[in-house]
């Protein structure tokens, strides 16, 4: 796996930045088949690129919008990464795309992780992008340090689509696509910004082990190149 960094003065630059080459790659991805695949993350980091991106003109309505994790917690709730999904990128131009959610109002996270799994199968086989974040302690997707499910999660053979994840430092039950979901998208990103998190990636870079920094699944051992976005 080969990681290339790319490094802005100020998150501003890098949201648009970002847009452009995502928005390049939607576009060439529906030009050529027909349709365009992005599963993207919550956090306060993507607020300016989903902006960015919600402008940027192209056929939406073939645009399939995805989650690389979720919460269990309903569409409404303000730690829900489907609302900040609905409010920062599923807006203007991009309200065409089609949103394929995470959460389903279930009895349980596993019957929801197993609608998502279906409700996503027809796309990301591979996703044309995928844009991953990644915490100060190294989780990324909802891979979070000795999570319940985490050596299942990173399988590199294990299956496509949705999974659950308990841990420490998750706060509430989560729903993540598998490493296998995401590793071989087209267009693979680490968007991160602050200087704290560049040290966190340095120091995942040299070591190996996954249980502690998940995110060492993605720099070590991701079947597509690494492209890392990244802002003081």
């Amino acid at each position: 796996m080969t990681a290339k960094l790319h490094s802005f003065s100020d998150a501003a630059t890098l949201a648009e930045a970002l847009a452009e080459a995502v928005s390049s790659r939607l576009a060439a991805a529906i030009a050529e088949r027909g349709g365009a695949s992005i599963a993207v993350s919550g956090g306060s980091t993507p607020k300016k690129f989903f902006e960015a991106l919600s402008a940027r003109d192209m056929d939406w309505s073939k645009v399939a919008v995805t989650l690389v994790d979720e919460r269990f917690v309903p569409a409404d709730n303000p730690r829900s990464n489907h609302l900040l999904v609905a409010t920062h990128l599923l807006m203007g131009k991009a309200a065409a795309a089609q949103f394929f959610p995470l959460y389903y109002d279930r009895a349980s996270i596993g019957e929801a992780a197993a609608v998502a799994t279906e409700k996503a199968a027809g796309i990301g086989n591979p996703f044309d992008v995928a844009i991953l974040g990644m915490g100060t302690d190294g989780h990324t997707a909802s891979f979070f340090p000795h999570g319940n499910n985490l050596k299942r999660a990173l399988d590199p053979s294990g299956p496509r689509g949705v999974l659950t994840m308990t841990a420490d430092g998750a706060g509430e039950e989560r729903l993540t696509f598998s490493f296998a979901s995401l590793s071989d998208a087209r267009f693979l990103v680490l968007h991160i910004e602050g200087e704290g998190k560049k040290e966190v990636l340095e120091k995942a870079k040299s070591g190996s082990d996954e249980m502690e920094m998940p995110i060492r699944a993605v720099l070590n051992r991701a079947s597509s190149p690494v492209d890392i976005y990244w802002a003081p």
